[in-house]
């Protein structure tokens, strides 16, 4: 295999055509210089030079040689200038997972900002379920994930970028669609649930359960959905009735999003890392935390369920 110092070496003597100037130019003495172009061709097994006493001239292979001699100088520089800029959180790749409903709040603010900050990082992104995100970021898959989940674990960090409570969703044709104020959940006992596999987020399922059991009742799922996102679409397909995260409530034309009537369950919207995480991640999850505080003064599900159809002012 050429090595960075050969290929330096190579392109050194091709481009000046002259050992002397070349040596001059490598702040070397000329021997070593001729001896090592001499080993890299016994290496390669053919001849890269034509010399003369008079002249070097490069062969048809030193031709080609010099091109990929090149590119292999330049591609070496690069990485170099990568890994610097990584370690200093100023370049590099980020692997991201998120859950579904991330990717319409906070992560289109997140995401704008940081390659604001940082428009020479490349960012790579992926759906991901919540159960799905510490593996991830243990095999290195991921960098950083946004997920419904409150504990780390083993290996990562869990940071809360905000707690958010609970809000019903129903079809049009749902009786309780168009009344205003908040809704008792004990209302919606009889109707078809739309519910979530506790394996994809197990602390989103755990809130859902305890929010029914508490309202006095425990509901017969009907449909089954995989994220947040699919839960509403099902709502909105006229299939049953759910409860989702206030901030995940943008309005729909066939959804009614109604606040709760003593609804105390939240579950966390959480950024994941692992425990030494490095620069990178590290920098997107300040930014996270930094922008879902100022975007949600107060409280960011609070403001969301206020512009729902059908409150008012005074709900």
């Amino acid at each position: 295999m050429v090595e960075i110092r050969q290929a330096r070496y190579f392109v050194a003597v091709a481009e000046e055509l002259h050992f002397g100037r070349a040596a001059q130019r490598l702040r070397m003495s000329q021997p070593p210089l001729s001896q090592a172009i001499k080993q890299l061709e016994q290496r390669l097994g053919c001849e890269l030079l034509h010399r003369t006493q008079r002249s070097v001239a490069l062969s048809p292979a030193g031709t080609v040689f010099l091109d990929h001699c090149r590119a292999l100088i330049r591609y070496a520089e690069e990485a170099e200038a990568a890994a610097r800029q990584a370690a200093t959180g100023r370049g590099g790749r980020l692997s991201l997972g998120a859950v579904a409903s991330a990717f319409s709040w906070p992560l289109p603010l997140v995401l704008e900002q940081f390659h604001e900050a940082l428009p020479d990082v490349e960012i790579r992104t992926q759906e991901i379920d919540t159960h799905e995100a510490a593996a991830g970021l243990l095999d290195r898959s991921l960098d950083w994930a946004i997920v419904r989940q409150t504990a780390p674990a083993r290996g990562t960090t869990a940071t809360t970028l905000f707690a958010d409570r609970f809000v019903a969703a129903l079809p049009l044709h749902h009786p309780a669609a168009d009344t205003t104020g908040p809704l008792d959940l004990a209302d919606l006992a009889s109707s078809p649930w739309v519910w979530l596999h506790r394996h994809i987020s197990p602390d989103y399922h755990d809130a859902m359960a305890t929010m029914c059991r508490t309202a006095g009742f425990s509901p017969v799922p009907a449909h089954w959905a995989r994220s947040v996102t699919t839960q509403i679409a099902m709502v909105e397909c006229g299939l049953g009735v759910t409860v989702v995260p206030a901030a995940a409530s943008a309005p729909r034309p066939a959804v009614r999003f109604r606040p709760l009537h003593h609804a105390t369950a939240t579950i966390e919207l959480t950024a994941m890392t692992r425990s030494n995480p490095g620069a990178l991640p590290e920098r997107l999850t300040a930014i996270a935390t930094q922008l879902t505080t100022a975007t949600t003064p107060g409280n960011k599900p609070a403001s969301i369920v206020e512009q729902l159809p059908g409150r008012s002012p005074g709900d």
